[in-house]
């Protein structure tokens, strides 16, 4: 079979050819060839492939992008796109060299540029940027459909974000956030709200409270993901959602105390005790949830404090004072994103060691994963001044995980990298920070480490459910 240059050759010479002023004169007999060849003005990429293997995955599992057929040496640029629940476009592109035998491997190709460079297989999907500025790509609707992905070949160097041309090749594929088998119960339990997937199977299963952070409402995307890896997931809402309060200006720890309580007594949860995983504030209050209830056996806090900020948290007589935050400090970029990392205060200052958490009485082990390049919250400064406390106090399982390079929003493997974004409580947008690259190996590094940390501190054993 001939290559694409051979071709590329041949189409040259039959337009050569045909241009005859004999031939020109007998259009009739020669007029499908030259329609053909006028209209593939790109002849030398009639067999040009683009394939994505799987085309249908699980959101946190990687794929496997490769295309050939094209000229040897050839610049080329491949462009990912999706839209997400609500329509809003995001896109990512990336240039490569096709190599002697005109194939591009991005399991072995490097990225000449774009939006990366480098060997970085997901990259395209870890670049997937706004087309509206500072939105956010979340899964809203995880049961009822997937990210569809685009995937598009061009052979030259592409600048334009939205091509005019035709693309060479195409592919598709689906990124689901539930695996088969999984149900997702809607949970409307006395003053409780949120949303419970359960893995399939018999079970019973460990079971997990997830938390997300200042943007409120009822986030369930890395719930159903850890519900697709075989835990029982409670993604709980406590405002801004529902019949909940609107604002965070005040919270009952015993709202979360019931959540821990509902959870553990379904009857496919296994266990005397549930895990908690949180983000931001999720991350603020998981740690508070591990410092007062006894049902928490195991915390995961991805970038949070370690003391009470901003508004008061009640827990039967017990009242918890907020830090107010130190607005005075705030900082705007020259793009006019604001920056919060300087409005928290020291945890370890002595006037406000009544708002700092007791992580010492935690029942079970603490996880806190950081983000050396957090722009939000000090969180290594934080995660550190609760590590000594609670090492102070004899309580020796508490682990820091950090990653340089990181920055505050650390996601499941493969979602892509925000360092910036619109959030409900602030009029502009929030910077996030991090660097690309590291992030991204963060969160692929993280996620295993995560559904470790929980199946191994979590108690499942069988129990009576009277």
């Amino acid at each position: 079979m001939a290559n694409a240059e051979g071709l590329h050759l041949m189409a040259s010479r039959l337009r050569l050819l045909l241009s005859h002023p004999f031939l020109q004169s007998t259009p009739l007999r020669f007029s499908p060839l030259l329609r053909i060849l006028n209209q593939s003005h790109t002849l030398h990429f009639a067999m040009v492939h683009l394939t994505v293997t799987p085309e249908s995955a699980l959101a946190d599992e990687p794929v496997k992008i490769k295309a050939w057929g094209l000229p040897p040496h050839q610049i080329v640029t491949i462009r990912a796109w999706l839209k997400d629940d609500k329509g809003e476009m995001f896109y990512s592109r990336a240039f490569y060299r096709s190599d002697d035998e005109g194939k591009v491997d991005l399991q072995q190709s490097p990225a000449t540029g774009g939006d990366f460079h480098g060997v970085h297989p997901m990259g395209l999907f870890w670049t997937l940027k706004p087309v509206t500025p500072y939105f956010r790509l979340m899964k809203r609707d995880v049961m009822g459909s997937s990210f569809v992905i685009h995937l598009e070949l061009y052979g030259h160097l592409e600048l334009n974000a939205m091509p005019e041309c035709s693309p060479e090749a195409t592919a598709c594929l689906r990124r689901w956030f539930v695996a088969p088998g999984v149900q997702r119960l809607q949970v409307r339990e006395g003053r409780l709200r949120g949303a419970l997937f359960i893995p399939p199977g018999e079970g019973p299963f460990q079971g997990v409270i997830d938390l997300f952070g200042g943007s409120g409402g009822l986030v369930e995307f890395r719930s159903s993901l850890l519900a697709s890896r075989g835990f029982a997931t409670l993604a709980l809402a406590y405002f801004a959602y529902d019949d909940l309060p609107t604002t965070l200006d005040y919270l009952d720890l015993k709202y979360f105390e019931e959540a821990a309580q509902f959870l553990i007594s379904h009857p496919k949860v296994c266990g005397s005790g549930v895990g908690v995983i949180g983000v931001s504030k999720g991350a603020e209050m998981a740690l508070a949830m591990a410092s007062y209830l006894p049902q928490i056996a195991a915390t995961i806090c991805i970038n949070g404090t370690v003391v009470i900020t901003s508004n008061a948290v009640s827990y039967g007589d017990l009242i918890l004072p907020g830090i107010p935050w130190q607005k005075e400090r705030m900082l705007f970029t020259y793009t006019e994103v604001y920056e919060m990392f300087c409005i928290q205060e020291d945890p370890t200052k002595p006037e406000i060691q009544d708002c700092v958490l007791p992580v010492e009485n935690a029942k079970g082990p603490i996880l806190f994963l950081v983000g050396e390049k957090d722009k939000s919250y000090d969180s290594l400064h934080f995660a550190r001044a609760s590590l000594a406390r609670a090492k102070k106090c004899g309580k020796m399982d508490v682990y820091i995980e950090s990653y340089a390079g990181a920055g505050h929003l650390i996601e499941p493997p493969c979602s892509p990298f925000c360092p910036v974004s619109r959030i409900r409580m602030f009029p502009v947008p929030v910077l996030w920070g991090g660097e690309l690259v590291p992030h991204c190996q963060a969160q692929e590094i993280s996620w295993p480490l995560i559904q470790d940390f929980l199946r191994k501190n979590i108690p499942c054993s069988e129990k009576n459910k009277l």
